[in-house]
């Protein structure tokens, strides 16, 4: 359809509202690169690993990396939809979560390729990362983010976008996603290893952190707007959540002895923490207005910033 006004020509861009203040935290924080890191000491840490603690890294690494290329893959419909919404200001950050996921999936790869992948020939070599892929890591990564996301091309309905939103943004974001991170800086820092991983990661989850901000508030203004969908919300939040669970599960279930010397339930109750904090976010939406959501969002920006 051809263009009738722009946003920037008419009421200009509202620098107020969340997903601006996020921007503004991504132009400055989001631009690092994968190429920059130092792996030199990753690598002779790397070759004092026993065996198990390789395999629970190799594990985590090929979840991570395929994880940050579904989403590369699957996010574009959300971007247009925003777009065809005329949100520019959700869009202009917007953009900007598709060059990380894809700068993500960079990091993860470079570290396969230069610390944790055999060279071909050397003992050990041929790593099948996809056999990690867990009957509910499948699930959530090959069926159901691809379906609630590319499925925005057939259905941009405010019920559709959330299912999206919950899958991407509170599920593989905001439960697995940050349960991996936990672990990773359970075994790494606790054992003084891998720094280069280590900041990677660390640098990583500062811009997840922002997009599970934004997730937060499309939901809660989705909510706002369309508070019949709140059983949708619900719905997808707790179908989802079993497979999450699941997939914590499958990876302790993998070894005798647990490598690092994790627990189980530890994560377990990690994972659920966190699905409990972002459900508790979205309830306050109920009931709320779209600026008390902008205005309440703006504040947890701010308090991070503080």
């Amino acid at each position: 359809m051809p263009h009738k006004s722009f946003v920037t020509t008419t009421r200009g861009l509202d620098r107020s509202l969340p997903p601006m203040r996020l921007y503004e935290k991504a132009k400055k924080l989001g631009i690092w690169n994968p190429a920059d890191i130092d792996f030199s000491n990753d690598k002779a840490d790397w070759a004092n690993l026993g065996d198990d603690e390789k395999d629970l890294i190799w594990r985590l690494l090929a979840m991570f990396v395929a994880g940050e290329e579904a989403v590369t893959l699957d996010l574009l419909p959300l971007i247009e939809v925003i777009a065809r919404e005329g949100r520019l200001e959700e869009e202009m950050f917007l953009t900007t979560f598709l060059f990380e996921e894809a700068k993500h999936t960079d990091f993860f790869r470079r570290f396969l390729d230069e610390v944790a992948l055999p060279s071909p020939g050397e003992d050990g070599g041929g790593v099948d990362l996809a056999n990690y892929h867990t009957d509910n890591y499948s699930h959530l990564f090959y069926t159901a983010l691809p379906e609630a996301l590319l499925g925005l091309k057939e259905d941009a309905s405010p019920a559709a976008q959330i299912r999206a939103s919950v899958t991407y943004n509170m599920v593989v974001e905001g439960v697995l996603a940050e349960t991996g991170y936990h672990a990773f800086f359970t075994m790494l820092e606790r054992n003084d290893l891998m720094p280069g991983l280590r900041k990677g990661i660390s640098l990583l989850k500062q811009d997840e952190s922002r997009h599970i901000a934004y997730g937060v508030y499309l939901l809660s203004r989705l909510i706002a707007e369309h508070p019949d969908q709140w059983d949708t919300l619900e719905s997808q939040m707790n179908s989802l959540l079993p497979f999450a669970i699941g997939v914590i599960g499958d990876a302790f279930a993998a070894y005798d002895v647990v490598p690092f010397g994790l627990i189980e339930e530890d994560f377990i109750n990690f994972a659920m923490s966190q699905f409990s904090k972002r459900f508790a976010r979205l309830e306050k939406a109920k009931g709320q207005s779209v600026d008390e959501i902008s205005r309440a969002t703006t504040q947890v920006i701010e308090a991070e910033d503080a």
